[in-house]
């Protein structure tokens, strides 16, 4: 008996939408931004700002992100914290390529964005290179309010859909680039980054 797609094979996407599966989907889209698990992925000065983000004071826990989980397999969301070195990059692939679909990525940081102050053949000039971006996160080191807004970003368009349609789209992230809120200056601006 041949299938014609359907639930066993798509999942939620091969229901016909009426208003059940319409809002079943919306809720599946609102737990997915809710409980998305960080993969431990910190590389330089700017995974102290992920830590402190993490700590008690800012409390990532009031969105279901306080276990940075050290498996890719437990985890749908990568934070690159920090310069990515030619040889770290085929270990961030592979990280990424192990982590449940569907993931997203925040790039923290100028090193990670565009490879920083480290203009050189060691270092990889932006991370989009290596994994689809979705949001990035200005600064150097960006504070952990910075991030906090680039988390926050990613969530609400994780909970509109907007991301995964740019994927299925594109094939990249979205780009999304966040508004630096610790206080700091644009260092990227400085770097002629922009």
């Amino acid at each position: 008996m041949p299938r014609d797609g359907g639930f066993l094979e798509e999942g939620i996407g091969g229901l016909s939408h009426n208003f059940l599966t319409g809002k079943l989907e919306d809720i599946v889209r609102w737990s997915r931004a809710r409980s998305s698990w960080p993969a431990q992925f910190g590389l330089a000065c700017c995974a102290i700002e992920m830590m402190a983000a993490g700590g008690p004071h800012y409390d990532l826990a009031r969105y279901g992100m306080e276990v940075f989980r050290a498996s890719p397999r437990q985890a749908d969301v990568m934070i690159v914290a920090g310069r990515v070195s030619q040889k770290m990059a085929p270990v961030l692939r592979q990280i990424y390529d192990q982590m449940l679909d569907p993931k997203w990525v925040i790039s923290m940081g100028v090193c990670a964005s565009s490879g920083g102050m480290f203009n050189n053949y060691a270092i990889v000039q932006g991370v989009d290179q290596i994994v689809p971006v979705d949001v990035y996160a200005p600064g150097c080191p960006p504070g952990p309010e910075t991030l906090m807004h680039a988390i926050l970003t990613m969530h609400h368009q994780i909970e509109t859909g907007e991301l995964l349609r740019r994927r299925e789209t594109t094939g990249a992230g979205a780009g999304i680039t966040v508004e630096q809120l610790d206080g700091q200056a644009d260092t990227s601006v400085a770097l002629g980054r922009r």
